[in-house]
């Protein structure tokens, strides 16, 4: 554990047993591997795998994690203490900690007096007593342990003598780490500043010595304060940070690692991990949030996609010139990059940054590019939205650079669905006719699908896969509507937004008209039409590099 780097500070993973917790996020044997793995990957030091013999999934995970160890984070086992009124030596529970093989345990107890007579229903000293026997006992079993105070800081508002006991009594008995709780997430920066320095002085921590017992912090986020409250007890002297990727966790989730690591390394100059490890945080958040099977958070601080957006046109034209005029650090220290995001808002500098993306190069005194905005300007006008359709907006840019080039071309659809027969009997899968023109043959096709977008979709791939095989790899990840203008009633113009993914790339195309159906065939269209087109440049690639 010790570091040559004085100015080391340890990051602890809790993502796979509290971030487990996150409402709606279910996590299989393999999902915690591959995220166990990701973490190794991103150099978390401490990866705490979960709580063995709760749940018969923990147990396999860390059988797993024997046979195939991880790289260089040490895997932690976690439990309570043992149970009032029973020796640790015989408790069944803890028989499966050490049965787990983890070299170090996390054991977690009561600091709240509350807790204690409320919640074990057991006396204060016996509490005491749990504490102290169950950290002795993993101890002589050659077990290194961290002590998680739990609702720590509410127990020292509370009753701080008795508070303060329990770290006496876990220190004592041969804990490394004292972990200070927030549990219920209820704190101020302020306050854990002040309970922190407390600790500290009663304790009289020697936090220059590195033998000395060491100081962690756990938060929670209730209050929208889990990063400002970890960081408030770093500068006071905790060593460690707990938290979870993308700040998943009960409630209101725990402090996001994903906004710790940045600001721990890069602004107050601590050593968490290394730097080319720290740029890839942002792929290791957004490749956990696909293995949870949740939605990643576009506006999250320094990984979301909206982190270095730029918007306005005089964002945009000083960010050009230079980067620190709106942006706090460089995107690419974390694995994230600049978007120049075009609205009704957007200048020339938009215009010209966004295309500079997409490989195109223009200029102010381009006729074309003024054009661009026009048209861009004319469509949002009529309801279209390309800040979050970037792949409609290239096509957009080449259509009026004529490099757009026509595929195939729509000569007409239909769709049929059956009104359902009974009151709680839904509508049945919808039926779509396509007929397009693909190198003057015309193609007529037919397909069914769970609703009338899966149909179009799946009749417009039949129609044209056999002329464009990459499609069929193609499919629809997202797909969303909105009312743009609700005082219309049933005539109001529908938006739809497709996001679609070859399996490697996403992109999202946008459709426009008072038809659903219409809009969503533009957006699918689009898709498709910019999914090809992905596929021709990465076979110019292959032929360039042969």
């Amino acid at each position: 554990m010790n570091s040559e780097n004085s100015n080391q500070l340890w990051i602890y993973d809790t993502t796979l047993r509290d971030g487990a917790q996150h409402e709606g996020l279910s996590l299989s044997i393999e999902d915690k591997l591959r995220i166990a793995r990701q973490l190794d990957q991103l150099g978390i030091p401490f990866i705490e795998g979960g709580w063995p013999g709760a749940n018969p999934k923990d147990v396999q995970f860390f059988w797993q994690l024997q046979e195939e160890p991880l790289t260089q984070a040490e895997v932690l086992a976690f439990c309570s203490t043992r149970r009032p009124n029973k020796l640790a030596a015989d408790d069944p529970m803890l028989q499966a900690i050490l049965a787990a093989g983890t070299r170090w345990v996390t054991i977690f107890g009561k600091s709240w007096d509350l807790h204690v007579t409320e919640g074990l229903n057991t006396s204060l000293e016996e509490n005491q007593a749990m504490i102290a026997d169950t950290i002795e006992f993993l101890r002589s079993q050659g077990r290194r342990v961290m002590y998680d105070a739990e609702h720590w800081f509410d127990g020292y508002k509370h009753n701080p003598d008795y508070a303060l006991s329990t770290l006496k009594a876990a220190l004592d008995a041969g804990a490394e780490w004292l972990v200070l709780c927030d549990t219920n997430g209820g704190m101020l920066p302020h306050e854990i500043s002040r309970v922190v320095r407390d600790v500290v002085e009663v304790l009289n921590l020697d936090l220059q010595n590195p033998e000395c017992p060491k100081l962690g912090i756990h938060t929670h986020n209730d209050s929208e304060t889990a990063v400002g409250n970890a960081l408030a007890a770093v500068m006071e002297g905790a060593e460690m940070v707990q938290g979870t990727i993308n700040g998943y966790g009960e409630r209101c989730g725990n402090a996001n690692l994903c906004s710790l690591l940045p600001n721990l390394q890069l602004k107050l100059g601590y050593h968490c991990i290394e730097k080319n490890q720290l740029a890839q945080l942002t792929r290791t958040s957004r490749s956990i949030s696909e293995i949870v099977n949740l939605a990643p958070d576009d506006h999250a601080p320094f990984i979301g996609r909206s982190a270095f957006a730029h918007k306005g046109g005089t964002h945009v034209s000083a960010v050009e010139r230079n980067p620190l005029t709106y942006e706090h650090l460089n995107p690419e220290a974390i694995g994230n990059q600049r978007r120049i995001v075009i609205s009704e808002q957007a200048g020339l500098s938009n215009i010209i940054s966004k295309a500079r993306s997409f490989g195109i190069e223009l200029n102010k005194q381009d006729p074309t590019c003024r054009q661009i905005l026009e048209r861009l300007k004319a469509l949002e006008s009529q309801g279209y939205q390309f800040e979050a359709a970037e792949a409609s907006f290239e096509l957009l840019i080449r259509s009026v650079l004529g490099q757009r080039q026509e595929m195939f071309q729509l000569k007409g659809f239909q769709v049929h669905c059956d009104m359902p027969r009974g009151e709680n009997t839904p509508l049945s899968d919808a039926l779509a006719t396509i007929k397009v023109a693909v190198n003057g043959e015309d193609i007529l096709e037919a397909a069914e699908g769970n609703g009338p977008v899966s149909a179009l979709d799946a009749g417009l791939r039949k129609a044209l896969v056999k002329f464009y095989p990459a499609i069929a790899a193609y499919n629809l990840t997202d797909y969303k509507v909105r009312i743009i203008d609700s005082a219309a009633g049933t005539a109001a113009k529908i938006r739809v937004l497709v996001e679609s993914s070859n399996g490697e790339q996403r992109w999202t195309t946008v459709g426009v008209s008072t038809n659903i159906l219409e809009a969503s065939y533009q957006a699918v269209v689009e898709g498709i039409e910019y999914g090809l087109l992905l596929q021709s440049w990465a076979n110019s690639e292959e032929e360039v590099r042969v």
